[in-house]
């Protein structure tokens, strides 16, 4: 018999506006302790010195992780322009320089060659896997590591601000999977001046919004106590991108056992990935298909 798990049966979402130097892992685990919960994770890795939301999934919302994870998102970060580093930000050690500098005009125009789909190269000291193993640790061991182009979604990148003839500060909405390093990176690179990320802060993910986040003081002050579930988020949040159909309470119990359960349906096509509830609370996630939804994720909670 496996071991059981200690920790409460508590599920929901936590938004944490994470703080520079924590990795994102460190904060799930704060936050699991904190809660005594049984089981945490999150929803798109910040890199340790970034701050923003990490969206913190305890309990069955880690169910819902992958809709947030592939959610929209917005950055505000800021480049140092004249130098290329190995990390591409400013922990990494210095390259190459360059005494060039762009105009804002220059800059404006050169970030449309980013808006759209683009294939960008992840950074060398990234989480990206090569042949099982982490691309940072190869990186750390000296290892030359040759990584390949991936598609990524850019729906807006405008420039925010020019402080100084050595830094700009950008605002990014993209979709999943996108480097900010490599924007960095490679808009340096068609400058002619090289750049790297000085500071990065991630203002949204899907429905969660930076303004709203909890900070790790807030989780300390209150951890282990019955008032931090007060912010705790429902995880119904997680699928606000999902369409949502009710169901019956003998749909929910079909449902709740892994079978096919009625709902009722309006603007939703055959084939098309739902969520179905009853009285608000979520019950699965699935394929809608004649009037029923075929689930491929079900939602136990206490309440249920």
């Amino acid at each position: 018999m496996g071991r059981k798990r200690k920790g409460r049966d508590i599920s929901g979402w936590l938004v944490v506006d994470k703080p520079a130097g924590l990795t994102s892992t460190a904060v799930v685990n704060k936050v699991r302790w904190a809660f005594d919960a049984k089981k945490a994770g999150h929803a798109g890795t910040l890199d340790p010195e970034a701050t923003g939301v990490l969206a913190v999934a305890l309990g069955e919302a880690t169910k819902t992780v992958p809709y947030i994870t592939d959610a929209m998102k917005a950055y505000t970060f800021t480049v140092t322009l004249g130098a290329a580093t190995n990390t591409d930000d400013a922990e990494g050690e210095v390259l190459a320089t360059s005494e060039t500098r762009p105009t804002d005009a220059d800059i404006k125009n050169a970030l449309q060659g980013f808006i759209g789909e683009i294939q960008q190269v992840p950074p060398k000291f990234s989480a990206v896997k090569i042949d099982g193993q982490r691309a940072y640790k190869l990186a750390r061991d000296g290892e030359e590591v040759e990584l390949s182009a991936r598609a990524l979604w850019v729906e807006e990148l405008v420039m925010l601000d020019r402080p100084d003839a050595d830094h700009v500060v950008l605002e990014m909405t993209c979709g999943k999977g996108g480097y900010v390093r490599s924007i960095a990176r490679d808009l340096g690179e068609k400058l002619g001046c090289l750049g790297h990320v000085k500071q990065l802060r991630r203002v949204w993910s899907g429905p969660f919004d930076a303004e709203d986040g909890v900070t790790l003081e807030q989780i300390d002050a209150l951890a282990k106590s019955p008032e931090i579930d007060q912010f705790l988020r429902p995880l119904e949040e997680g699928l606000i991108d999902l369409p949502e159909l009710k169901c019956t309470a003998q749909g929910a119990v079909r449902l709740r056992n892994g079978n096919p359960g009625m709902v009722i349906a309006s603007d939703v096509e055959y084939g098309e990935e739902a969520w179905a509830s009853l009285d608000g609370k979520a019950v699965a996630v699935g394929t809608y298909k004649a009037g029923e939804l075929h689930p491929s994720r079900v939602v136990h909670t206490p309440q249920s």
